[in-house]
């Protein structure tokens, strides 16, 4: 946590709104329509060269298993404290019940979970090894996936599904990672609520009217077909997203620059980098910030106030090695130490 730091001058007369905030989080009632994956981790000790073909052989040791993708926004909001429902695909596979059973251990509504069987579950398995005494790195990566998309029949069960989970929710979050679940029948059926935050990879006017985008730079210059190099150009890009997706708030993620966030109504907000010397690994880290900048809008929060507090859980978790999360309690210690900063 030492590492923190802030150049934020507007940080010291927020704090009490922001700590406030962070005190509302609790049992916030959020849907997540993701592509949801299962990422495994599967590590073991070298023994030898393989006499079959020049390949190592590995003693397994462990096999961890957490949420990726989609599902690694809705495992963040559940950390944060959400009461959250999630409306997916999963295979017919082991991999699919593993998912369905950190969900439900999280205290995760699961209803929404529609198994496809001609569908594996979206799997990233990686395979690591080390020799005695020496650091373990990963050695390959297999993917389990689809390129199809869903069949009609299975559209149109999503769409039910989110029309079912929406009721009596705050917010809800479509986190697309481009692996098939959003259709035009499930945006559209997403597009109903009066507050949706859109994470997207790409195809952004699809969900035309949404309240919050929140692309990365890559992202960003992807759907408006340019480089941002410049002040001059990101202010353009910004006033260019707000106009084709007609949303309400643009936030542009920046890494190490931080976060800019444009409004319909013209005002552009630049938030610096909480933490740029303790950046271990970045994986994950936008599911993180649309989990608490959505918890922060529920609770009342203004847009820049979420994009805040979405930027300080952001700064946590790249901390840590691999997709992560992190908790109000973690959150408020770092508010108050970047508080303290000044």
């Amino acid at each position: 946590m030492s590492q923190l730091v802030s150049s934020f001058p507007q940080l010291a007369s927020a704090a009490d709104q922001l700590f406030a905030l962070l005190d509302r989080f609790q049992d916030i009632p959020v849907l997540v329509i993701g592509d949801l994956t299962l990422d495994e981790f599967l590590t073991g000790q070298v023994e030898r060269l393989s006499r079959e073909a020049p390949v190592l052989i590995l003693r397994h040791e462990s096999t961890r298993q957490v949420p990726g993708g989609g599902a690694n926004a809705v495992y963040n909001l559940a950390k944060l404290g959400a009461r959250v429902k999630v409306v997916g695909l999963i295979g017919k596979d082991p991999q699919g019940e593993a998912l369905r059973e950190i969900f439900e251990a999280a205290g995760i509504d699961t209803t929404g979970l529609i198994v496809d069987p001609s569908r594996p579950t979206v799997t990233k398995s990686r395979i690591a090894g080390h020799a005695r005494q020496s650091v373990t790195q990963q050695i390959v990566r297999i993917d389990r996936k689809s390129d199809a998309l869903p069949s009609p029949e299975i559209q149109q069960e999503l769409a039910r599904a989110i029309k079912r989970a929406r009721v009596g929710t705050e917010a809800v979050v479509c986190s697309d990672y481009g692996e098939g679940v959003f259709t035009s029948p499930v945006i559209g059926a997403a597009l109903q609520h009066s507050c949706v935050v859109v994470d997207a990879q790409k195809g952004l006017p699809r969900y035309k009217g949404a309240t919050m985008f929140t692309p990365n730079l890559p992202e960003a210059e992807l759907a408006v077909g340019y480089g941002v190099t410049d002040e001059v150009s990101l202010q353009y890009a910004g006033r260019e997203l707000l106009e084709f997706t007609e949303a309400v708030y643009m936030l542009i993620t920046r890494g190490e620059e931080g976060m800019s966030l444009f409004s319909h109504q013209g005002s552009i907000d630049h938030i610096p980098a909480f933490n740029q010397t303790d950046v271990f690994d970045v994986t994950g880290a936008g599911d993180t910030v649309v989990a608490a900048l959505t918890l922060a809008l529920c609770a009342g929060g203004s847009a820049w106030e979420a994009a805040v507090l979405g930027n300080l859980a952001a700064s946590l978790v790249v901390r840590q090695f691999g997709t992560a999360t992190t908790t109000v309690e973690e959150m408020k210690e770092a508010l108050g130490l970047l508080v303290e900063k000044g």
